[in-house]
């Protein structure tokens, strides 16, 4: 396998210290991504011994730069490609949408696109206004170099700098430990991680978005208006280990990994 870059290199030299021919295989980028590839990693070694897998989060900025400067040997990326970024090789590993939710308590039965547009320009500000408690609205939002917050602008047709928010927050777990609990409160992030969330217990609702409901079910189905690609990405052809574990992770040996992190497997 051909380690790229300084990170990559440190981690296989320490491997080699200890004695055992292994390899290093670096991944980086989206939070959203991260716990599926970290499965799908677990898995992989399980069944190539003399591999390890390495993965970090920071989001998908984050593995497109990595993966660009060959700091990391694959990037993770939650959305579908850019046309700036056809130098780089794309691998699809599940579907997902991006949900917007509230505290378990908040009583609003669905929103529009238009009027979440309206929510996030302060156009409306009290709940009360969409069917909801009367209570003033608490924009929670995501920070620059999250796919999500790219997701979410693209498809509400809204600009960064037209959102004031209260709250900045940067992966999954951030925005759903904020909005829990706050009846106020309005977020958006994963479906797949907000529908495992509310399962287990977290006082979070997903929203329905112009009559549908979020869910996987509806991601999977088509039906949900607002649903994205989960990727990952190489700055070349992948060759070597690196191209099996591409291969291992797009394959159907890892669709109940895909479904046990509540996304969506690609047939």
């Amino acid at each position: 396998m051909r380690i790229r870059g300084f990170v990559a290199g440190l981690a296989f030299a320490l491997l080699a210290c200890g004695g055992t021919d292994q390899a290093a295989i670096v991944v980086t980028g989206s939070s959203t991504v991260a716990p599926l590839m970290a499965e799908i990693a677990r898995r992989f070694e399980e069944q190539h011994p003399g591999v390890r897998v390495d993965v970090q989060t920071g989001g998908s900025s984050r593995g497109i730069s990595d993966a660009r400067k060959g700091l990391a040997d694959v990037g993770m990326v939650s959305r579908a490609p850019k046309d700036s970024e056809s130098d780089l090789r794309w691998f699809m590993v599940a579907r997902d949408g991006v949900s917007l939710i509230v505290d378990a308590s908040n009583s609003v039965p669905g929103l529009s696109k238009e009027q979440v547009r309206r929510i996030y320009r302060r156009e409306i500000s009290n709940w009360s206004e969409v069917g909801g408690p009367d209570l003033p609205i608490t924009l929670v939002h995501k920070a620059q170099g999250r796919s999500t917050l790219e997701v979410f602008l693209e498809y509400f047709e809204l600009e960064d700098k037209e959102i004031s928010p209260d709250v900045v927050v940067g992966d999954n777990e951030q925005g759903i430990k904020t909005v829990a609990g706050d009846p106020r409160a309005i977020g958006y992030v994963s479906v797949g991680t907000a529908e495992y969330e509310a399962g287990r217990g977290t006082s979070i609702r997903l929203v329905p978005l112009d009559g549908v409901e979020a869910s996987v079910a509806s991601v999977g189905q088509g039906r949900f208006p607002l649903s994205r690609q989960l990727n990952i990405v190489t700055s070349d052809e992948p060759q070597g280990i690196v191209a099996e574990l591409i291969q291992f992770a797009s394959s159907e040996q890892v669709h109940d990994l895909v479904e046990a992190q509540f996304f969506v497997p690609v047939e």
